[in-house]
């Protein structure tokens, strides 16, 4: 009788790690939430809590949307409000939480050729890279912070693309390619303040303009809709969303730091975005 029990238990270890690993999720969301680091250091936690295990599926926010559009995602975990708000009107989520915010910052050569440094007037930054029709890098992806980028080139009264393939070169990537092109070229980017933080290859780089208030980089999240994608993992994904607005959930993203230097800051009590 003993023997026989022992050979089932061998029989069934085998099979129990692989019915772990079928409690997982997908979330399509930025580069920037995964090149700065940040789902290094929360997602850990969060398995921790739930035995729940997140596969990222890291792209520019239009991107992200479009994977959430054909359900081939739980969740999206982006930051273009404007953007996420159709997805929302368009059926494919019920329901959009703030989870937390950071900015961007205009960096650029040491060198500065444009004459920007210490502005924090940033479409005036702009106007005065494209007048002297300094080198500028776009991600051109479609991503939050590309879409951030096109709104303010739009306030200057400026179409880049005028200067396409003579000081303004778009890259089609995402924003640690931008940065290193940038670095190369010794060119103005525009880049969230997260991944810039975590980003090594800065070279000659730095902050040349950032407190605007134009620059504040909100980040919401949405459970792909079940009812268009009868397959989400509608439970388990709004675990997570549960999870990340929770006090711990926040605590961790509160948590992260690189040198010191917090990266993100939760305002998932927060009704409406600053901006």
């Amino acid at each position: 009788m003993i023997r026989r029990i022992l050979i089932l238990l061998i029989m069934l270890l085998p099979a129990m790690p692989l019915q772990a690993q079928e409690r997982s999720i997908t979330i399509a969301s930025t580069t920037s939430t995964e090149q700065s680091g940040l789902f290094g250091h929360i997602l850990p936690e969060f398995a921790r809590a739930t035995g729940i295990a997140v596969r990222v599926v890291a792209l520019g926010t239009g991107q992200a949307l479009d994977v959430g559009r054909r359900g081939d995602a739980d969740v999206v975990f982006v930051h273009d409000r404007a953007a996420e708000l159709r997805f929302l009107a368009d059926g494919f989520a019920t329901r959009r939480d703030h989870v937390m915010f950071n900015d961007f910052v205009l960096v650029g050569p040491a060198a500065d050729p444009a004459g920007i440094d210490g502005l924090r007037d940033t479409v005036e930054a702009l106007r005065r890279i494209a007048a002297a029709g300094a080198p500028f890098v776009s991600r051109g992806d479609r991503s939050g912070t590309h879409a951030a980028e096109l709104r303010l080139w739009q306030q200057a009264g400026i179409d880049p693309a005028a200067g396409r393939g003579a000081w303004y070169r778009e890259i089609g990537q995402g924003m640690g390619p931008a940065l290193n092109t940038s670095a190369a070229q010794g060119a103005y980017v525009l880049t969230d303040r997260g991944t810039w933080l975590s980003f090594r290859n800065r070279q000659e780089l730095r902050i040349l303009v950032e407190g605007d208030a134009r620059l504040f980089n909100q980040y919401g999240v949405m459970l792909v809709n079940p009812q268009r994608h009868p397959h989400v993992k509608a439970a388990d994904g709004q675990r997570f969303i549960d999870w990340i607005l929770s006090e711990a959930g926040q605590r961790s993203i509160a948590g992260y730091r690189i040198n010191g230097e917090q990266l993100f800051f939760p305002n998932a009590t927060q009704p409406e975005p600053v901006s």
